[in-house]
């Protein structure tokens, strides 16, 4: 029975000592937290990548009317041994020379040739400028995707943080279930001692006490398993993660904190799907414009050298290199397919039926939006009421259970009676505290489906 005494006061000591440091330890507020996610949870470092990307890319198309200015030089020696008569060019040709003999020559011969060459698609009908507008609706739809995954990430952070503070309840209201349950002990001890009531109520009141020790250790794992989770968002040491306690007292106290509109132009996933249909439209645009006549200017210079001279006689190798002749050619071209008008048509009624599908995502989107709303003005209505009614069952399960303990502590009353007494008062606890947690879970909820987390974030300083 010592033993049993120093093993109870050790375990009342040690839950003291938690409770002791979960005070002193200093809180986090949710805007602090929220902050912290915003600046290291993976995914968001992820897109913000994904957005430099495109940038990139946009950076590139908008290069594309640049002109080409090619530089090219050759040295050669071989054979100029050919027949005269056309022919289409399959790959390399080695040479373009015509027959200037009767007879096959095999003599080597050099030659050397020096070419600048600048093309440059002067006007295409708005295929520039289209590209350029897809580009930019790409960096757009990138950084819609980056606001997506914030404003889901927060909601995450947002909903784990109101689970800590309900488990964090929780564990006072099971510390004080244990309390309880020892004084019980306690009081059973004394009058088993003293030979008021029979020795079995102190196996009762034993293995009370053991199950709500026992429930204390699991509410403590699940919290830290929540700690965790709020830790990989947002890179703060789980063991730091303390809630502020006073999060759902400060929004019940406001009754007004629900009463605000909602924010649909800026809502981070209309925003998304509406700017993956305007770049479906933009692409288009692009389709049209793709497949129009372009203009080009074309300019080269060149220079050549042979050892064959101009009456077809093999001289010494040597004057084969440094350019005899030069030339010039400059002029302007346009080139069309007529293929392309139903390539273009085909192609265009493909991207039709994406924007077609880009848009109702989007309605898609809104609706389940305006029904989110709707469900959670039913949620926070729920939770008002139930606020207002648990104070009641609150006040009516404590004096109930002092008055069943006072009765116990002078034998007018059995075990079991007065653990019904402790049971209804801790579920009494409990429903409280999970009304307090239904109700600013529901106003966080209401604030997100809204997108006006920041109106009640400014409740809370």
């Amino acid at each position: 029975m010592l033993s049993l005494k120093r093993c109870l006061c050790i375990a009342f000591l040690l839950f003291n000592a938690v409770i002791v440091k979960a005070q002193q330890s200093p809180s986090i507020s949710l805007r602090q937290l929220l902050n912290n996610v915003d600046q290291k949870a993976p995914a968001l470092l992820t897109d913000s990548a994904a957005i430099l990307i495109r940038q990139a890319q946009a950076a590139e198309v908008h290069d594309n009317w640049l002109p080409n200015l090619k530089l090219n030089y050759q040295a050669d020696i071989g054979t100029s041994n050919n027949v005269t008569g056309p022919y289409f060019g399959f790959g390399i040709i080695p040479s373009s020379s015509g027959g200037i003999h009767s007879t096959s020559v095999t003599t080597a011969a050099s030659a050397n040739l020096g070419i600048a060459a600048f093309d440059w698609e002067v006007y295409n009908f708005g295929k520039y400028g289209a590209q350029n507008k897809v580009a930019n609706s790409d960096v757009k739809v990138e950084q819609s995707q980056f606001a997506q995954s914030k404003y889901e990430i927060r909601a995450y952070a947002i909903s784990n943080y109101l689970q800590l503070l309900r488990l964090q309840d929780f564990l006072g209201i099971q510390y004080r279930n244990i309390q309880r349950n020892a004084e019980i002990r306690r009081s059973v001890e004394s009058l088993a001692k003293s030979g008021v009531i029979a020795g079995v109520d102190t196996s009762i009141a034993e293995a009370e006490l053991s199950k709500a020790r026992l429930n204390y250790i699991e509410l403590n794992n699940q919290l830290k398993r929540v700690q965790l989770q709020l830790s990989a968002v947002s890179g703060i040491p789980y063991q730091s993660i303390i809630p502020d306690t006073t999060v759902e007292m400060t929004l019940v106290s406001q009754p007004t904190a629900y009463l605000f509109n909602p924010d649909t132009a800026n809502h981070p996933l209309i925003n998304f799907y509406r700017s993956v249909y305007q770049n479906s439209v933009q692409k288009e645009n692009l389709v049209r414009k793709l497949y129009n006549p372009a203009i080009s200017f074309e300019a080269a210079a060149w220079g050549r050298g042979s050892s064959i001279d101009a009456e077809g006689q093999y001289n010494s190798l040597s004057t084969g290199y440094g350019f005899q002749r030069g030339n010039y050619l400059v002029g302007f071209g346009i080139s069309y397919n007529l293929f392309d008008l139903r390539r273009r048509q085909l192609k265009l009624r493909t991207q039709k039926v994406s924007t077609d599908y880009a848009m109702k995502k989007l309605e898609e989107q809104q609706q389940l939006l305006s029904i989110s709303a709707s469900q959670a003005d039913v949620e926070m209505e729920t939770a008002r009421q139930r606020l207002q009614e648990i104070p009641k069952q609150l006040k009516a399960a404590n004096d109930g259970y002092r008055q069943k303990l006072s009765l116990y502590k002078n034998g007018l009353t059995d075990i079991v009676e007065l653990d019904a007494a402790l049971n209804i008062l801790y579920r009494a606890e409990t429903d409280f505290m999970q009304a307090k947690y239904d109700y600013a879970n529901a106003l966080f909820q209401k604030a997100i489906t809204e997108n006006q987390v920041t109106t009640v974030l400014n409740l809370l300083k």
